[in-house]
């Protein structure tokens, strides 16, 4: 009865060595007293006990964070500069066999690559064309990556830590640009009214009667309600002959 109950227990374990059920996601790299069989999966897999081996490998996107990187950029200046990567494995073979551990290898490969890519860029750059630094990245990346059988999707920037000096320094420079922009508006503004006027004046000094309708308009636009002060205005030919009497 006992070697019965040992059998069966032998049994299961050599059927839970043999059968293996990988996931619509899973690949296996199986290999056989060291050699590489093939890549398996999804699904049932079955291998001889003792002398096959299976490593899994996982074929979903994998976000990755790369931690703070201090990076001196092209116009010395000290920043602190974090990013996330998103990468799949594609070929599991190349991930197991040419790679001791593709996760670690990417992530070092990332941290290196944006130290030097950002040392390379201005901070202007780095801060106003966000979009093509985070192509250069994936591109620099992918490639490094593409012998471990690892696709790079994609790169992006998540934060750039500046310093207090440097923040107080581009507050300032941008306040300066806003008023330069609004000292610019207010000149043509004053600029387009001012040719608006001699437009009109000339306008007006072709014809007496528009002069005396601008008048009436004067007027109207002073006598408001509660008032009390009314200006007429007088043309100055009423006033020529008592200045000429006087002379």
């Amino acid at each position: 009865m006992g070697l019965a109950v040992f059998l069966i227990i032998f049994i299961l374990i050599i059927l839970q060595s043999m059968i293996k059920i990988l996931r619509e996601y899973e690949r296996g790299v199986v290999f056989r007293l060291g050699r590489l069989v093939g890549v398996k999966g999804p699904g049932l897999i079955i291998l001889f006990p003792i002398i096959d081996r299976m490593v899994k490998v996982s074929l979903r996107v994998v976000t990755m964070d790369v931690p703070p990187q201090d990076v001196i950029t092209k116009d010395n200046v000290s920043v602190k500069v974090n990013a996330v990567v998103y990468f799949r494995v594609i070929d599991a073979a190349k991930a197991v066999i040419e790679v001791q551990d593709y996760l670690y290898a990417t992530s070092q490969v990332s941290q290196t690559t944006l130290r030097s890519v950002l040392g390379e860029t201005e901070l202007d750059g780095l801060l106003s064309e966000r979009e093509k630094v985070n192509q250069k990245l994936q591109r620099i990346i992918d490639e490094q990556t593409d012998p471990w059988g690892i696709k790079v999707s994609l790169v992006e920037v998540k934060h750039v830590d500046l310093p207090q000096e440097m923040q107080r320094a581009m507050a300032r420079q941008a306040e300066a640009e806003r008023e330069r922009r609004a000292k610019i508006i207010n000149a043509e503004g004053e600029y387009q009214a001012a040719k608006r006027l001699a437009e009109a004046a000339e306008i007006i000094s072709k014809n007496p009667a528009a002069i005396q309708l601008r008048f009436l308009q004067t007027l109207s636009a002073i006598a408001t309600e509660n008032n009390s002060t009314t200006i007429f205005p007088i043309p100055i030919e009423l006033l020529r002959p008592f200045l000429g009497s006087k002379g």
